[in-house]
């Protein structure tokens, strides 16, 4: 199980609905998530692309919206489409630990939307599964978020608090030049 995955969690038109979702971080995030697939791509290393369909009512990412499609920085086709509706493209469909596996698939580099949220969901849920994970956060972002007392989290500090989340029980948190750097190494 020596090959690494490239795991693109949901990086989808809907997000960009600055009234749903709010402020954002990262703007550099779409063109490091290009860098990765192309470096996979170049190392010829498997890239997987993953979509939320999340149906709730006003929602953008519903699966009959056009804000479910994949940004345009998703060129090509993945080598694996996994649709989920929960927070883990672990629990989505067709099953991604399986085919990891019969791919022997033994390391992840984890990048997309949002860093606190499903990214960082499938980075924990893939390191309990087994899983060497890697987690290039600057080719994430989030959003700003109401701390439910009255002010606001900001998206740079969630990211922040990710990174320490992440790093180092669940995996190596890493830049997007170090991703590719490990990959090229190996």
């Amino acid at each position: 199980m020596d090959r690494t995955a490239l795991i693109v969690v949901d990086v989808q038109k809907g997000f960009d609905d600055a009234e749903f979702f709010g402020t954002r971080n990262n703007p550099a995030c779409e063109a490091n998530v290009s860098a990765l697939i192309a470096g996979w791509r170049g190392a010829r290393e498997p890239v997987v692309f993953v979509r939320h369909h999340w149906d709730q009512q006003g929602s953008p990412l519903r699966s009959d919206e056009a804000g479910s499609e994949f940004k345009d920085v998703l060129d090509g086709d993945p080598d694996l489409l996994v649709t989920k509706t929960v927070h883990s493209a672990f629990h989505g469909d067709p099953d991604l630990g399986a085919w990891l596996r019969s791919e022997e698939v033994g390391t992840l580099v984890v990048c997309g939307i949002q860093t606190n949220v499903c990214c960082e969901t499938t980075a924990r849920i893939g390191s309990d599964l087994g899983f060497e994970v890697g987690f290039a956060i600057d080719a994430t972002h989030t959003f700003d978020q109401d701390d439910h007392a009255g002010g606001v989290i900001t998206a740079d500090e969630l990211a922040r608090v990710t990174h320490s989340n992440l790093d180092p029980e669940f995996g190596p948190v890493l830049s997007t030049e170090e991703a590719i750097g490990e990959l090229s190494s190996t």
